[in-house]
């Protein structure tokens, strides 16, 4: 275990139940409340291209020590923070690069990734706007106890930070939607938060919601990062607040924002309803809802840029591209 100074009052708190051997346990300098995130990674200079898995403070990225970990090696550890500590402690001799001179990658390995819909009213005012025939049950979905989940991306589908989400070829009316993406372990204990972009073909759902799949379930419809911020290290979930900016051509053509505050549900209940009859072995994404929702007159097109943006986690940027998958 890694050795540093005397447990504290916050440090007992983060601890999980049956870990807290207080004559032996000890935390390094780098406290439950440090900023310290975990990304996933490609260094330039690597020729291999190896995705490595890598711990985020202060602009610099540290490897962990074995170049073969998953990231899910640490999120679902007993307890991620101390297993984060130990490897930032373990790679504290080895190699460091800016942030900047390398590429981040969704911070996903073999994951799920699920969606929650209509857990904001104005998700649910613009679910009603855009299928006159269904109203009445997405108004029904948001006052129901049981919450609208769906499946939503498996890793292949999902882009990283400074990749392009797409827009079905199919589609006219495309948006996206900023979301808080929850980490769930295999056990379904939340560890960590991330960004998450659920583009939808609105006018393909609008049709009818029986292609709901079709309107959110295609090729690079999803987006994660740029990092995971673990439990502990998040601020308190009633100052989150999720920004979005869309530019085209140069120039910023939407911006808005909503406080997580804002949510109709509660985080835990959609946790708990997403592992009724469910397992999830590789742990899974669960994208919570948007607030942020743009006018009816807009639709993503190419080349523009989505900029979401989520305090204590940080900034995912995403082009866009429309087209078949090549």
């Amino acid at each position: 275990m890694v050795r540093g100074r005397e447990l504290t009052t916050e440090d007992r708190r983060v601890i999980p139940e049956g870990l807290e051997q207080l004559d032996k346990l000890f935390v390094p300098i780098i406290g439950p409340r440090t900023n310290m995130q975990v990304i996933k990674f490609l260094s330039r200079t690597d020729s291999t291209r190896t995705p490595r898995v890598g711990l985020l403070l202060e602009g610099k990225v540290r490897p962990v020590a074995a170049r073969d970990a998953r990231l899910a090696d640490l999120l679902h550890a007993p307890s991620p923070m101390l297993a984060v500590q130990e490897a930032w402690d373990l790679a504290g001799v080895g190699e460091e690069f800016a942030v900047e001179s390398v590429r981040l990658l969704a911070p996903i390995d073999r994951q799920e990734v699920w969606g929650a819909g209509v857990t904001y009213e104005r998700s649910k005012v613009a679910r009603e706007e855009e299928s006159e025939h269904a109203a009445t049950f997405y108004d029904r979905v948001y006052r129901a106890d049981r919450p609208e989940l769906f499946f939503k991306a498996t890793p292949s589908r999902v882009a990283g930070p400074n990749e392009a989400v797409r827009v079905r070829f199919d589609s006219k009316w495309t948006v996206p939607e900023p979301e808080l993406a929850l980490v769930l372990s295999p056990e379904m204990r939340v560890v960590g938060y991330t960004i998450g972009n659920d583009v939808s073909a609105r006018d393909i759902e609008g049709v009818n919601p029986l292609y709901l799949p079709q309107a959110k379930t295609y090729d690079a419809s999803c987006s994660l990062g740029p990092a995971i911020t673990l439990l502990e290290a998040m601020p308190p979930l009633s100052d989150i607040k999720v920004d979005l900016e869309i530019d085209r051509d140069g120039g910023t053509i939407f911006r808005d924002s909503t406080p997580l505050s804002r949510m109709a549900r509660k985080l835990e209940d959609l946790v708990a309803w997403l592992a009724r009859d469910n397992t999830f072995p590789d742990g899974v994404f669960l994208l919570t809802g948007t607030g942020v929702v743009p006018p009816d007159d807009f639709t993503l097109k190419n080349g523009d840029q989505i900029r979401i943006t989520i305090n204590g986690i940080g900034t995912l940027d995403n082009s866009v591209v429309q087209g078949p998958a090549r």
